[in-house]
């Protein structure tokens, strides 16, 4: 016995000689109560989690880590995502639906009344055009008429029939001119190979001077408006 075990046997102190017994335990065994039944990993769950051997988690665990782990996410994404969608009753649907069919109504009835005003607009616009067609162009011969009046006046006073006839030509050029400017062009006959489309045919004779099928002569002028025959022209043709 040496005077370290001479000394614990004087003072009692038997601690030292417990921590060599139990390999460095007495430590551990002085932190508890006498009875007290000493927590191992079987008991905090560690032995369930962890392999005691390598030390890594079970598949079991790891399952269950990532099952807790994905409904986690799951409950976090319900409770981002719950405020977007209004939820509405039965009632609050209809009465929204019946807002806006009576909105969508209301609309289509001032289309189809704005339409009606246009349809009676426009129709009476082109009746006005219909009516006053001729305006401009009666317009354009009103100072030929009035100088008609005025060579008719002078015919009474004045029996100078060569300045009758002059004045009388005079307004015959000045109706042409309008009637020009109007697009009205004489059609040409006389000479030409008779075309039913331009010419009227009313005689035909025999003619040494011209070939067959040829007018001859023009008994009343023919018109074009523009590009449009107005009158075809009324001839002779020869044989």
């Amino acid at each position: 016995m040496n005077a370290e075990d001479r000394e614990e046997k004087e003072t009692g102190d038997f601690s030292r000689v417990k921590d060599k017994a139990g390999g460095g335990q007495g430590t551990e065994a002085r932190g508890k109560e006498p009875g007290e039944p000493r927590q191992t990993a079987e008991d905090t769950g560690e032995s369930r989690r962890f392999n005691q051997e390598t030390g890594e988690p079970h598949q079991a665990g790891k399952e269950a880590e990532g099952s807790r782990r994905t409904g986690e996410s799951a409950d976090g994404g319900e409770s981002a995502g719950g405020g977007e969608g209004e939820v509405l009753t039965p009632e609050e649907q209809l009465s929204r639906a019946e807002g806006l069919a009576k909105e969508y109504y209301a609309h289509l009835q001032r289309l189809q009344a704005e339409f009606d005003n246009f349809r009676k607009r426009t129709a009476k616009e082109k009746e006005e055009t219909v009516k006053y067609a001729a305006e401009r162009i009666v317009t354009s011969l009103l100072p030929v008429l009035d100088n008609f009046e005025r060579a008719v006046a002078a015919s009474r006073t004045n029996r100078d029939f060569d300045s009758f006839a002059q004045g009388v030509g005079m307004i015959f050029r000045q109706m042409q001119a309008v009637l020009v400017k109007e697009g009205l062009t004489e059609i040409q006959a006389v000479g030409e190979t008779f075309d039913p489309k331009l010419h009227e045919a009313v005689m035909q004779v025999d003619s040494e001077d011209h070939p067959g099928n040829t007018v001859v002569e023009e008994l009343q002028k023919g018109y074009y408006l523009k590009d449009k025959v107005l009158r075809p022209t009324m001839v002779k043709v020869s044989r």
